[in-house]
């Protein structure tokens, strides 16, 4: 079957939540029906939300049953090879990394396809890159990252508004995909290896008497 690159990096991004999603179950000691159900609902958390909100049903992964092979394959894949995927340094990192970086362009993209607007497409973007990371840290018993102070949504932000940009001057679609997902991981990439953050806030509870 020919894939055209939108739908490669879709699948690029399926395979990179997917591992991330077992192995974020392998480090709280899942079960092996944990560590799948991990898996999938990384993989197709925000496929499905972006799906959902634009009308989509029934969503793409019940349509297309590749999506379940692939996660299914790709999940075992990473538990027979989990020690030798654990060598790599923040492995589990660098594979959010790159499924947020494809899947924040496959979700603006989908919005521009359905003739959304450009903030709706961007903000599409954004949660089909950080929904599944989402799922996949409170199933995790995590507070998500997207809710830290870590720089996550916003390097999907930074991403998806550079596509829209790329995109109305007429630039080649496929070189679109390149440069804005390799922003997006950039970013990332960048601001923990700097320890960039953005600013939080706090209630400070200690009362006057």
């Amino acid at each position: 079957m020919d894939l055209n690159l939108f739908e490669i990096f879709d699948v690029l991004g399926t395979v990179a939540f997917a591992i991330s999603g077992a192995l974020a179950a392998m480090n709280r000691r899942l079960d092996l029906f944990g560590i799948f159900i991990i898996a999938f609902v990384t993989a197709i958390g925000g496929g499905t939300l972006r799906d959902i909100l634009i009308g989509n049903t029934p969503v793409i992964w019940m349509k297309n049953l590749e999506y379940i092979y692939i996660i299914s394959f790709t999940t075992l894949l990473a538990i027979i090879f989990r020690n030798k995927i654990n060598y790599l340094k923040k492995s589990l990192f660098l594979f959010d990394t790159i499924g947020l970086g494809v899947f924040t362009i496959t979700g603006v993209e989908t919005g521009i396809q359905n003739d959304l607007a450009p903030i709706i497409s961007v903000a599409l973007g954004a949660m089909t890159g950080t929904f599944g990371g989402v799922i996949r840290d409170i199933l995790c018993n995590e507070i998500p990252v997207i809710f830290r102070k870590e720089i996550y949504a916003t390097a999907c932000l930074i991403g998806a508004y550079a596509y829209i940009v790329l995109y109305n001057i007429g630039l080649d679609q496929d070189l679109i995909y390149l440069i804005t997902s390799l922003i997006v991981i950039s970013i990332r990439l960048l601001v923990v290896k700097y320890k960039i953050s953005l600013p939080s806030f706090y209630l400070n509870n200690s009362r006057n008497t």
